[in-house]
């Protein structure tokens, strides 16, 4: 018989019960986990059932979720609402199903920007940027009580550290419980949220770890290392690489090892007989899984990425094969981590590893309940040890000879040297202070001016109120909330201008803004460029037969490129066009010279170049946004492709999960970003034909909510 969860612990009357009824009933559900509290654990539940903000920064490992869910807990002990937020949404979705099992289906929700699944609960799960977005709007009045920050460390990142902080700034009534393994001095951070909230933060730290690392070195092939690792009992082994190109390569060639007895391939087997592996990567997938190796990043779709989380929990992968989403909690469970290289790509150049990203990965070492040690280990630079092999095969072969030099090998263009000492530094040393990264957007004074809107029609005046109190409020230094005051001014006039802030008379002869009465209740602009989106469809004819079409490329324009998809479409393109040439038999540095001059598609950029260029001449906050012509979405619906039919045609089998995402964020613009005043019959036919699409691809998170929603329903009925 299976212990009692959380869920079936609850009393009967929530809202009535004393806090150390609540504290004594986790406690027994604790006790029948089988474990003891640490003491880290023990002051930070304390804390939590005091009612104050807790700060729990101690190492990977040590518990922190569990405090998590003590929060969570007394939230649905006193009939209050609960929100778990994290950076991504794999670990949204991981931790929403752990706390369907211990609290029940029907107390669970989900938001994650682009699914929706039992919204309403007393717990909710979702994205930063989700519970962010609905603090601007509502403010103060958000329903919710507490709120869990998992891998808080992401307040510092340079573009979505913003989310981290409004939450703190904009909900004075709501209690916090920020975690992470990295979080350095927090001094500052706590005094600010104290001020926001007129209560006290308790800050819980400890380095001990529950399960100690070792750390190694290692100067031989990478596969030899992995094949040692394996063999002396050191797996799962989970190889960092910082490409998905690399981690589908490096399965690749992992599967010429025996790293399973036949034993184990069958139980692999026997696990995954019954799962669909029904797309164009599934089959490689399912090979790969076959020899006991495993491929994790966010190119996969989210069933293929659940289904190796679920495999290397039971034991039966001995390499997984994935990138540095690792680092952000993603529940992997490894005994050792493995970095091919220590310097990475940040969006601009290469550069060495931060303290803070190197211990986010290196943290995931070592299984509590499973293992006494952990290992980190480190490869030398690849051409190092090529170069060493190199010269001890020579050694050998010339022993008593006279020695021959041996060509080096280079370095690769762009590389950043590391050695011992940089592993050794990254170790050893303290994360890096977190720094606020508070900007302003369109999309946020846009909800602060409804929030003020809601605010007169509650009965209280306000005009620009809720956009003067979060630049006060915010954690900037006096001198950058003076700028953002002319900042956010500029920003005002860029949305009046473009329509969708109006100026409407008061009572005492004033003018007070609020925003335009024919947008749907559901618009947002949380795109660095939606005014440009919305300034330019005026500048469409709705009676052009091309007109949803060139809409659509509209979107497109603004929205992040998804980079492999666009090279492999130029590629395609000089392939075509190549062949056309050589047909013609003009000469070869002709034909190389057209060749160059090949891109991806970039519909409509006689009408998109000029106007860009036009309105960031006039709203100087676009600063360094650039606007991106392409043709993907457009592709899919023009050509009537399905999903599986557009990844064939580009070869883009090991990048579903980035065509999914893409196409995701294209009918959220779509759907929610283009004000229905120019959505045409054609263009609501889009958004059905997305929908549908995106709803066939993997529809793996609400099918599994479902089904424990089904089961607790059918263990109530016996």
């Amino acid at each position: 018989m299976s212990p009692a969860t959380l869920g079936d612990r609850l009393p009967d009357a929530a809202g009535k019960v004393p806090p150390d009824v609540i504290l004594e009933r986790f406690l027994d559900w604790v006790a029948g986990l089988g474990f003891e509290l640490f003491p880290a654990q023990e002051e930070a539940l304390l804390e939590v059932m005091a009612g104050r903000h807790v700060v729990l920064d101690t190492p990977t490992g040590s518990g922190k979720s569990l405090i998590a869910m003590a929060m969570l807990w007394k939230g649905l002990c006193e009939g209050r609402t609960g929100f778990y937020t994290a950076p991504v949404k794999a670990l949204a979705s991981e931790q929403f199903f752990r706390m369907c099992n211990e609290f029940g289906a029907e107390r669970v929700g989900m938001l994650t920007g682009d699914a929706s699944i039992n919204p309403k609960a007393p717990i909710v799960c979702c994205t930063a940027e989700v519970l962010a977005n609905m603090a601007l709007r509502q403010g103060a009045d958000l329903p919710v009580d507490y709120v869990v920050m998992d891998e808080f460390h992401f307040y510092s990142d340079p573009e979505r550290g913003v989310s981290w902080q409004v939450p703190l700034i904009t909900l004075p009534d709501t209690t916090f419980l920020l975690m992470s393994a990295t979080l350095g001095n927090m001094a500052p951070i706590s005094e600010a949220l104290e001020r926001a909230t007129g209560r006290s933060v308790a800050l819980v730290s400890g380095r001990d770890r529950p399960v100690p690392l070792e750390y190694e070195y290692r100067d031989t092939p990478l596969h030899a290392t992995i094949e040692e690792l394996a063999n002396a009992g050191r797996a799962p082994v989970y190889v960092v690489n910082f490409t998905q190109q690399a981690c589908a390569r490096l399965a690749q060639s992992l599967t010429s090892l025996r790293l399973c007895s036949r034993e184990e391939k069958k139980a692999i087997f026997t696990e995954i007989r019954d799962f669909r592996f029904d797309t164009a990567y599934g089959k490689e997938m399912r090979r790969f899984l076959g020899f006991g190796i495993g491929v994790h990043h966010a190119g996969l779709l989210p069933k293929y990425r659940l289904l190796v989380e679920k495999l290397a929990q039971s034991g039966l992968l001995k390499v997984i094969a994935g990138t540095d989403t690792l680092g952000v909690g993603v529940n992997v469970p490894i005994r050792t981590v493995l970095f091919s290289q220590l310097c990475k790509f940040d969006g601009e150049k290469d550069t060495i590893l931060t303290v803070r990203d190197f211990q986010q990965i290196a943290g995931r070492a070592g299984r509590k309940g499973f293992d006494d040690l952990g290992w980190v280990v480190c490869q030398a630079p690849a051409h190092e040890i090529e170069n060493r092999r190199r010269m001890l095969k020579e050694s050998a072969s010339r022993r008593g000879r006279r020695r021959k030099a041996v060509r080096k090998r280079s370095a690769p263009r762009g590389f950043v040297p590391w050695n011992e000492r940089t592993f050794e530094r990254l170790t050893t040393s303290r994360p890096e202070t977190l720094e606020s990264r508070f900007r302003l957007r369109h999309g946020m004074v846009f909800d602060l001016i409804q929030a003020d809107e809601s605010a007169r029609n509650g009965g209280r005046r306000a005009n620009f109120g809720s956009l003067r109190r979060l630049i006060a409020a915010c954690h900037e230094p006096a001198a950058t909330r003076d700028r953002l005051i002319g900042q956010s001014a500029e920003l005002v006039r860029s949305l009046h201008r473009g329509g969708i802030l109006r100026m409407a008379a008061r009572p005492d002869g004033g003018y007070r803004v609020e925003a335009d009465r024919e947008l749907q209740m559901e618009f947002s602009m949380h795109q660095n460029l939606s005014l440009y989106l919305v300034s330019t469809l005026e500048l469409l004819d709705q009676e052009d037969p091309d007109y949803a079409l060139d809409l659509l490329s509209l979107v497109e324009a603004i929205l992040e490129d998804p980079g492999i998809v666009l090279r492999r479409q130029a590629a395609k393109l000089r392939h075509e066009l190549a062949a056309r040439l050589k047909a013609k038999r003009l000469p070869f540095e002709e034909r190389m010279e057209r060749l160059r001059e090949v891109t991806h598609p970039r519909p409509l950029t006689d009408l998109i170049e000029p106007t860009f260029d036009e309105f960031r001449r006039s709203h100087p906050w676009v600063r360094g946004d650039s606007i991106r012509p392409k043709r993907v979405g457009r592709e899919v619906y023009e050509d009537s492709l399905c999903f599986d039919e557009f990844i064939g045609r580009y070869d883009l089998q090991r990048s579903e999960g980035v065509v999914l995402r893409y196409l995701s964020r294209l009918f959220k613009v779509l759907s929610r970003g283009v004000p229905d005043r120019f959505k045409t019959d054609a263009v609501f036919d889009q958004l059905g034909y997305f929908h549908d699409l995106l709803t066939r691809v993997d529809s793996s998170l609400l099918s599994e909510w479902e089904r424990l929603w089904s089961l607790e329903d059918e263990a109530g009925g016996a």
